[in-house]
């Protein structure tokens, strides 16, 4: 049925999906995420200025060239105005270089320059961005010391600082600081990354009573934060809640969905294995709203498809994401290797993984330990040492997943000696064993009539 019905859509007209050429900007369908992501672009402290035409001290393109900028301006007599060294130490952020920026922020205060709230802003999110929240807070320190009055978006940017650092509890605390002592009026890029930290760790009744509370404020909610909770909700299995959410948003708010949200959805159902619904969403959401499913969407099916043994289904929709002009990524033909092995089709499998470097794809530790996987579980020990070794010698580092998988394998058929051998190589390399891992060593040990090693091990690790 999902087939099917993806099917009777690929004959649209050329509007009705995204083409590589487009700009999902410009299409009316992604309205709802283009403008709040206009709007947080022209409000980012590292964004241009609209479409004024950049300055010099906006278009250095290295380091080197920012540095000679600085030591230029610093000669001048009188000084150039703060705008011109904020200009510079927005440029140099936007680069990525945070620690840097930091540096010129600090001798523009030594030599006396008048910072003023947009250079503050930027010195504070360059910390917030190397997960230096705390240093962040101290600069918000000096603005009360310089009689700089923060804004708003200084204050979302430590909040979403806390947050980057699952510093929730703080997060919390400090939102509710701002509003009880009337400090800032938080907006709606505040509420968002409150709602996102809550989200994270599963506080949806906490994340639904701030929604509550934006609407108590006169603060609009928008499309991003109700997709945001019912993410949550989806993963979280509480699908009822979430689509209770998704008609709030649409009949009483008049909030459009996005194919974000429809993804949310989608996802939810498929891990309930509510095949029909699934179908019925894409029906929705092609037919009556012209949204096409991304890459994320097809990628959700090929998944839950995977999952379920469906695979000849997932290369069909593989097939139809193709036709569509959305171009599968690696985590898609992992999925489809993972698929196959699952189901003990390793010619398929293996076939897939070979044809990668043609598709432009480069295998990553994901894809061997997928295959290796397979190889394991089909008792293939020789097979998948072979790979595991090309893997290390293309320079790709075996994750804990990827030693647990052959630990396994190996105990499998018998071969005890070479499972501690990797054990011990596992240990060696800085991979510390999980429960998991301990559980497979133990497990094999005891299974092959070693219960001295598996005692010895188990001391070990008491």
């Amino acid at each position: 049925m999902i087939i099917s019905h993806l099917r009777a859509f690929i004959k649209f007209k050329g509007d009705s999906f995204l083409l590589p050429s487009q700009n999902p900007l410009s299409s009316s369908r992604f309205s709802p995420h283009a403008a709040l992501l206009a709007s947080l672009l022209h409000s980012n402290s590292f964004s241009n200025n609209g479409d004024r035409p950049l300055s010099r001290y906006q278009k250095v393109a290295n380091l080197d060239d920012a540095f000679n900028l600085f030591d230029e301006m610093t000669q001048r007599r009188p000084l150039p105005s703060v705008v011109k060294f904020n200009q510079l130490l927005n440029a140099v952020a936007k680069m990525n270089h945070f620690s840097c920026s930091l540096d010129l922020f600090k001798q523009m205060c030594l030599i006396g320059v008048p910072v003023n709230e947009y250079s503050m802003s930027i010195a504070i999110k360059c910390c917030c961005q190397m997960s230096r929240t705390n240093d962040g807070f101290a600069l918000l320190a000096s603005c009360f010391r310089r009689a700089v009055v923060p804004n708003v978006y200084i204050f979302s940017t430590l909040l979403d600082g806390l947050v980057i650092e699952d510093r929730i509890l703080e997060a919390e605390n400090f939102f509710k600081k701002l509003i009880k002592q009337k400090l800032c009026e938080p907006d709606v890029v505040m509420y968002s990354t409150m709602i996102k930290g809550l989200c994270k760790f599963g506080n949806n009744d906490i994340a639904i009573g701030l929604l509550r509370l934006m609407d108590e404020r006169g603060c609009k909610p928008n499309v991003v934060i109700y997709s945001t909770i019912i993410d949550s909700l989806c993963k979280d299995k509480l699908i009822e809640d979430a689509f209770k959410l998704f008609k709030e948003m649409v009949f009483a708010k008049g909030i459009q969905p996005d194919v974000i949200t429809y993804n949310s959805l989608i996802h939810g159902l498929c891990n309930l294995c509510r095949w029909d619904e699934v179908s019925k969403l894409l029906k929705e959401m092609e037919e009556d709203l012209r949204i096409s499913p991304d890459l994320h969407t097809f990628s959700i099916l090929v998944d839950a498809l995977c999952k379920e043994g469906r695979v000849d289904e997932a290369e069909a929709v593989i097939d139809i994401m193709v036709e569509r002009r959305v171009v599968p990524d690696i985590v898609t033909y992992n999925t489809l290797i993972d698929g196959y092995c699952l189901r003990g089709e390793m010619t398929k499998a293996r076939t897939l993984f070979d044809s990668l470097t043609s598709k432009g794809f480069v295998p990553n530790v994901v894809t061997y330990s997928s295959l290796l996987n397979g190889y394991c579980r089909s008792l293939k020990i020789e097979e998948a040492m072979h790979l595991f070794h090309e893997m290390t010698r293309k320079g790709l580092k075996p994750c804990i997943v990827t030693y647990s998988t052959m630990l396994q394998g190996l105990f499998r058929v018998g071969r005890c000696g070479a499972a501690r051998k990797f054990f011990d190589e596992m240990q060696a390399q800085g991979l510390i064993p999980d429960e998991c891992t301990y559980g497979i060593i133990l497990d094999g040990f005891c299974n092959n009539h070693q219960v001295e090693e598996a005692l010895s091990l188990f001391h070990l690790v008491a």
